[in-house]
């Protein structure tokens, strides 16, 4: 017998609440068990009902969905997928949820009401389902962030990786441990190329964020960046990205299409043309994530002499990417996530 996804629904907004109870009720998987107009009753409700997963307003008043979530997980870890505006702020509070523990986003619609609200809908029964699989265990007793495991920016490994391109793909539970990562690399560190699963204007706040945590420089990318050192480069939402070699050196092409094992951009795309272009020059890591984009182009970046890696599942907040991409021989062996940052290290030495 199928088990029924337990939903709880926070929402200041009792017309948003009655819409995301009916939304999510049409899923025959799905039963909303409650819902809540402020984190603070929301509490009360998840020792009293036990929900599965939450969905939860970004902009709330008296506490708003980010600072719920921090004092949430590590008391009750439970999987939330926010439900965000795409306003500037919306887009800020939403990154600091994802930092502090929520699964996903699905954005409210701004035009085009009532088939942006059963797009929206849609998408959140999707997730909400995503989410239920979720292992967010590692937010038990967790107070604060994990601390930054920095290398030593004189390594002898990166003084000789100039022409090395390092190339990650990540979906749910990425934008958390791409961050994790790429924080502890240093000045030095070749040029990283990074798919992060994520629509339009996410993708160039999350860099900007990132940028102000690194030591390399991170940007959104646009058509004819190069890759080099110090420099990491994320994929616009919306928009493929492949990696060409010109002369000496490697660029970006970011490119409108279709979407790719459902998702613009995708790991396939950017880690075929690295197999292309890079060959033996790359590094490949695949990261906590639903589904198996990334899990062909990194095979083919293997067969092209490339070393990767995956993360391990006790790590993963989805464990469907990384578990792909080690078991079609893509991927040498599986990382925990704090150690990845060390191993692409070391690989580079090799």
């Amino acid at each position: 017998m199928r088990n029924i996804i337990r939903v709880l629904v926070i929402d200041d907004s009792s017309l948003v609440r009655s819409l995301l109870t009916e939304g999510l009720s049409r899923d025959p998987g799905i039963e909303v068990v409650g819902s809540a107009p402020d984190p603070y009753i929301a509490r009360d409700k998840i020792v009293e009902l036990k929900p599965d997963v939450l969905t939860l307003d970004v902009e709330m008043p008296r506490m708003d969905g980010v600072e719920f979530l921090r004092r949430l997980m590590p008391q009750y870890p439970i999987p939330t997928v926010m439900v965000s505006s795409l306003t500037q702020k919306g887009k800020q509070i939403t990154l600091d949820a994802l930092d502090a523990g929520a699964i996903d986003f699905v954005s409210k619609p701004t035009s085009n009401i009532a088939h942006g609200l059963s797009s929206m809908l849609m998408e959140l029964r999707t997730k909400v389902k995503i989410a239920s699989t979720a292992n967010v265990a590692h937010w038990k007793n967790k107070r604060g962030a994990l601390m930054q495991q920095g290398i030593p920016a004189g390594s002898k490994a990166l003084s000789e990786s100039t022409d090395k391109v390092i190339a990650i793909g990540a979906s749910t539970g990425g934008t958390k441990a791409i961050s994790t990562i790429v924080t502890r690399f240093p000045a030095t560190m070749p040029g990283v190329v990074i798919v992060q699963h994520m629509p339009p204007g996410f993708t160039k706040m999350f860099a900007e964020r990132l940028n102000e945590d690194c030591a390399m420089e991170v940007k959104e990318a646009v058509t004819g960046d190069r890759v080099m050192n110090g420099r990491i480069l994320i994929a616009p939402g919306d928009f493929h990205i492949t990696i060409e070699r010109s002369g000496g050196i490697y660029k970006v092409h970011c490119l409108a299409g279709e979407k790719v094992n459902g998702h613009c951009p995708s790991v396939d795309v950017m880690m075929n043309s690295v197999a292309e272009h890079v060959g033996a020059n790359a590094v490949g890591v695949m990261l906590t994530g639903m589904g198996r984009d990334g899990a062909n182009g990194m095979l083919k970046m293997r067969h092209s002499g490339a070393a990767n890696i995956a993360q391990d599942e006790a790590s993963s907040v989805v464990f469907g990417m990384p578990k792909e991409a080690y078991k079609n021989g893509a991927a040498d062996k599986l990382v925990p996530l704090n150690n990845i940052a060390l191993e692409v290290i070391n690989m580079l030495s090799q």
